[in-house]
């Protein structure tokens, strides 16, 4: 399964990619003069030692990347064309500067030609150690993120030390080899001569992974076709700040262009940007958030019907059971009232025989003294016991009574209702 952050990264890329091209341009000494027809609206303020220098070294040679589009590139014509061509043209003709490219066919070639002194400057490139030997660097005139490129099934970079027998492939030369050969030695580095063959690497499966800037990704990526590769992660300490590296013998220079640096504004970086790298912010990203917004509202909307639907079967069984359970009640209570009538006229039969015996037997036991009015002591006895026994089954016939009462009053279908009496009758 595929780990979210990537695809949130999918869905906000073109945010990012108009994020990215904001660099900060600090305050400069700006004097006001007429367009010169390029993106130079001013000029900055040189002293007199660096008026000097340009008058002595009117012309000066840069080495360039040659493939590295979008950012720089030498073109079939031999040109040099891109954000960072465009930008280095803005800051000489703030400075008074021409410069003259020094063709060259592969960035190693560029890298020796600039260590061997054939060229003064070099264009848009970040500062490293190794190349603090033999260059000194401008402010950052670019800021960019670099991104890890990996094909679609593979899982989101949150801890590259957690990595283990894997390729990562990396144009020659670069800061990144640098510094990922220094802080992630867990990671096979596959070396290429170009941006586009690394991703073309990954794209082949013969490489799990590059780093390249997030531009020239995005470029690379839409321009070949590469639609099974991805993003999928970052390092933000290995963020482009992309400068102009001189000659360490030219600190002058430096300084000059320094100044050149910092004149360029923020809206100016932007315009140069967006005129090489075609940026649509609300391409596809509004969409796709609606999509997903209805989805989880279509999901909700049926977990409320089915738990409502739940409910109203949990209810109409609570009912059902409810009538069952009242229906067999009633049906007991009738049963027990049959049983109760039955067990009822059962007694009251016996009880009668037994009370209708006694009186006979006592008009029969009676001594004709008795009958004449002169007291027998054992027939006064003998009378005494049968009036015991038929005060015992008028208590049981009594009884007999009151339990049928009961139980009918006990049925839901009989009730009590208030009668008028005639009180002086009662």
């Amino acid at each position: 399964m595929s780990h979210p952050l990537p695809n949130l990264l999918r869905c906000l890329f073109p945010l990012l990619l108009g994020a990215i091209l904001q660099a900060p341009a600090s305050a400069a000494e700006l004097v006001a003069q007429p367009a010169d027809g390029g993106m130079a609206t001013g000029s900055v303020v040189l002293t007199a030692e660096e008026q000097a220098y340009l008058e002595r070294h009117p012309r000066v040679r840069l080495c360039v990347d040659p493939d590295w589009a979008p950012f720089e590139r030498i073109n079939a014509r031999g040109e040099h064309e891109g954000i960072g061509a465009d930008l280095v043209q803005l800051v000489a003709r703030r400075v008074g500067l021409r410069i003259e490219l020094l063709p060259v066919a592969s960035w190693d070639e560029s890298l020796a030609a600039s260590k061997a002194g054939r060229c003064e400057l070099m264009s848009f490139l970040n500062q490293t150690p190794a190349r603090d030997a033999w260059l000194i660097f401008t402010d950052p005139i670019f800021s960019d993120p670099n991104v890890f490129i990996t094909r679609e099934e593979h899982g989101f970079i949150a801890e590259p030390h957690a990595l283990s027998g894997e390729s990562i492939a990396l144009p020659r030369g670069t800061m990144v080899e640098e510094r990922i050969r220094r802080d992630f030695p867990n990671l096979r580095v596959i070396l290429t001569g170009s941006e586009p063959e690394a991703i073309e690497l990954v794209a082949s499966r013969r490489a799990d992974m590059t780093m390249r800037s997030l531009i020239v990704a995005a470029y690379t990526i839409k321009k070949e076709g590469h639609f099974n590769l991805k993003i999928a992660g970052q390092i933000p300490e290995y963020a482009n700040e992309l400068r102009i590296g001189v000659l360490k013998s030219e600190p002058l220079l430096r300084d000059i262009l320094d100044k050149g640096v910092r004149s360029v504004t923020l809206q100016e970086r932007e315009a140069v940007s967006n005129r090489h790298v075609a940026i649509n912010v609300h391409q596809g990203v509004a969409y796709s958030l609606i999509w997903k917004a209805l989805g989880v509202a279509a999901l909700i909307a049926l977990l409320a019907f089915l738990w409502h639907r739940k409910q109203r079967e949990l209810d109409q069984a609570r009912t059902l059971l409810a009538e069952q359970r009242m229906t067999q009640a009633q049906a007991a209570r009738r049963e027990q009232g049959r049983l109760v009538a039955m067990l009822s006229h059962e007694m009251r039969t016996p009880l009668a025989v037994i009370d209708a015996a006694a009186q006979s037997l006592a008009v029969l036991t009676a001594e004709p003294g008795a009958r004449q009015g002169v007291e027998d002591e054992p027939g006064i006895q003998t009378q005494r016991r049968i009036e015991r026994i038929r005060a015992a089954v008028g208590h049981l016939s009594n009884l007999t009574l009151q339990l049928l009462a009961k139980d009918r009053l006990d049925d839901a279908a009989l009730s009590l209702k208030p009668v008028s009496l005639d009180a002086a009758a009662l």
